[in-house]
């Protein structure tokens, strides 16, 4: 299959994420147009366009749009640099665990420190659920790490079975701290685990862009790096790669990233596997190519998937996580059978 140059593949993608986001100010319980959406989004408060229909587009629907970009442009940059990194394209960000450390931590806000999550708000302006939920997931990274580290280099393999155990355990104390949750809490802990998009704070969204900006710059110097590592740890060190140090550095970011993206919007799945694999088949292995790609369509992709949440039950609202576990699933299924016979 012949492939599109990189602009012409940026330039769609772009011009879909584009229509996505005018598509996603437009949806919501309420009903506007989509000239109504756009006028309220650049109107001032002398515009003469009704105040509810101001404060739903600018203050509700718009930062839940930009959390939506930003967190599904992390999750699919992080996918694609870990199916890189350990060369197997079902390979997913949450493999090292960081997803079950940022949710063991959240847990613990919701259950055991709600009363100081109150107050630290009041003081400080930022959640103790977020904060804890990025925590937990740096800590188990560094856990995971250091398990997998040896004086002769690091043990991808040590580092998936450490990711493996210690999502295990995560597990389990959150089981023990749904037992003890009242009901709100639980109600509280079981939204989060589905991934919600709808509570996005100016601060929250301020985060996850930076976040997704700066992984993008840094993503990018390694894209070479990378692509030597797809022919095998050996020869990429002959060409030159610092092998240990690109291992480092990829893990390190990949967990803060995807940490700040578990801490603002919960636990999301399979954005960060289905998003890369779509994009190699359009447009190949090449990481130029592959990072920024995979930014864009898992912007869309979470967005696209955000506006059905809001509109299968309308008025009700779906868990953003429900949807794309529903979208990721089966095609986790087809990759397995796809891939049996090398398996």
């Amino acid at each position: 299959m012949r492939r599109l140059p990189l602009p012409w593949l940026v330039a769609l993608t772009g011009g879909a994420l584009a229509l996505l986001l005018v598509g996603s100010l437009a949806t919501g319980p309420m009903t506007l147009s989509l000239g109504e959406s756009l006028r309220a989004l650049f109107a001032g408060q002398e515009s003469g366009i009704e105040a509810h229909k101001l404060l739903i587009v600018q203050e509700i629907r718009l930062p839940r749009t930009l959390l939506c970009i930003a967190v599904g442009g992390i999750l699919g940059l992080c996918g694609a640099v870990m199916q890189g990194l350990f060369r197997n394209p079902l390979a997913d960000p949450g493999i090292i665990g960081v997803s079950g450390g940022a949710a063991l931590g959240a847990a613990l806000a919701i259950v055991l420190l709600a009363p100081l999550g109150q107050q630290w708000q009041s003081l400080l302006g930022i959640g103790l659920l977020p904060l804890l939920a990025f925590l937990g997931g740096a800590i188990t990274t560094t856990l995971v790490y250091l398990l997998g580290t040896r004086e002769g280099g690091t043990s991808v393999t040590v580092m998936l079975l450490a990711g493996v155990a210690i999502t295990a355990l995560s597990g389990a104390v959150i089981g023990l701290l749904t037992y003890l949750a009242d009901d709100q809490m639980l109600r509280n802990l079981s939204l989060w685990q589905m991934g919600t998009l709808a509570a996005g704070k100016p601060v929250d969204v301020a985060l996850a862009l930076a976040t997704l900006v700066t992984l993008l710059l840094l993503f990018m110097r390694d894209a070479n790096p990378l692509n030597a590592l797809l022919l095998g740890e050996g020869e990429a060190r002959h060409l030159g790669v610092n092998v240990q140090s690109l291992k480092r550095r990829l893990i390190l970011l990949t967990a803060a990233g995807v940490g700040v993206a578990v801490a603002v919007a919960g636990m999301i799945g399979f954005v960060g596997l289905v998003v890369p694999h779509l994009v190699r088949l359009l447009a190949g292995p090449n990481h130029v190519r592959l990072l920024p790609l995979s930014a864009l369509l898992g912007a869309a992709l979470l967005l696209g998937a955000d506006m059905l949440a809001r509109t299968l039950l309308a008025p009700a609202e779906l868990p953003v996580g429900i949807i794309t576990a529903l979208l990721g699933a089966p095609f986790f299924i087809w990759l397995l059978l796809k891939g049996r016979r090398t398996l």
